[in-house]
């Protein structure tokens, strides 16, 4: 069942423009409404808690929410 999971969570990151696991400032920055502080919130985050194991986790960063989860789910 793990490696099912695993696999699903790997072919729907892999949909998306970035990797929200791998990305770096500068490519969180070019998504609309994502600027130099969110981006350096969503690494922070994402060092003191691991990978993402979805699109959706991304709200747990202060700032972030629906809308911006949004516009990054329509870049794929």
């Amino acid at each position: 069942m793990k490696k099912i999971l695993f696999s699903l969570l790997v072919a729907a990151v892999s949909l998306f423009a970035i990797d929200i696991n791998t990305a770096s400032a500068e490519e969180f920055t070019s998504i609309k409404g994502i600027g130099e502080k969110k981006a350096e919130m969503i690494i922070a985050y994402r060092d003191e808690h691991g990978k993402f194991g979805s699109i959706d986790e991304l709200k747990n960063v202060k700032g972030i929410g629906d809308k911006i989860v949004g516009v990054i789910k329509a870049e794929k």
